[in-house]
């Protein structure tokens, strides 16, 4: 079968075309990309965005947040737009940049060759791990058969897990909860 990614709400693609027109949101530090566009900014390839927190993480407690789209300029992606959810439908969040953005590239390319040999409808969701500062892309079976979804560990992962290496959730979720807890650096410190 094929990769079926669902269309996002209009509110999110709304949210994400009113922040490339503002100002005030282009001034972010991670929408410096996006300043100078050798051609049209347009959203692709959205990605339902879920988050997992605790000590036992399991799939069906994953809480979706929002959306994720990736921002193209011309055919190079630039930057990531996050929009959440809220009263009004949805809200844009923030510009992100860096190693995801061409991780994601990687990992959706990943995802179709993936499918192409399968059996199982897959639908690609971006999953994060708050906790470990990990990020995987979620290949979720919209057919309801748990052991089907497949996660692939974006670049960088946590120590101990292979980025790019697609992994049955089961395998993956208790290696990311016995992961150690990435601590952020403080200036100073050693």
């Amino acid at each position: 079968m094929t990769l079926q990614t669902p269309q996002p709400p209009p509110s999110a693609l709304r949210a994400v075309l009113g922040a490339l027109d503002s100002e005030t949101a282009l001034r972010q530090p991670a929408a410096a990309a996006l300043r100078h566009p050798t051609g049209p900014l347009l959203p692709a390839h959205p990605l339902a965005v879920h988050v997992l927190t605790g000590g036992r993480p399991e799939l069906p407690a994953a809480r979706r947040t929002g959306w994720r789209f990736l921002i193209k300029d011309g055919a190079e992606v630039a930057a990531a737009a996050e929009v959440v959810q809220s009263a009004e439908g949805h809200t844009f969040s923030h510009f992100t940049a860096g190693p995801y953005l061409d991780s994601t590239v990687r990992a959706l390319r990943e995802a179709w060759q993936l499918t192409q040999t399968s059996r199982t409808r897959q639908q690609p969701r971006l999953l994060t791990f708050p906790g470990q500062y990990a990020t995987a892309l979620w290949l979720h079976s919209p057919d309801g058969d748990p052991a089907a979804d497949l996660l692939i560990p974006l670049a960088p992962a946590p120590l101990g897990v292979t980025a790019h290496r697609a992994c049955p959730a089961a395998e993956l979720l208790p290696l990311l909860a016995r992961a150690p807890l990435a601590r952020p650096l403080l200036l100073g410190s050693s």
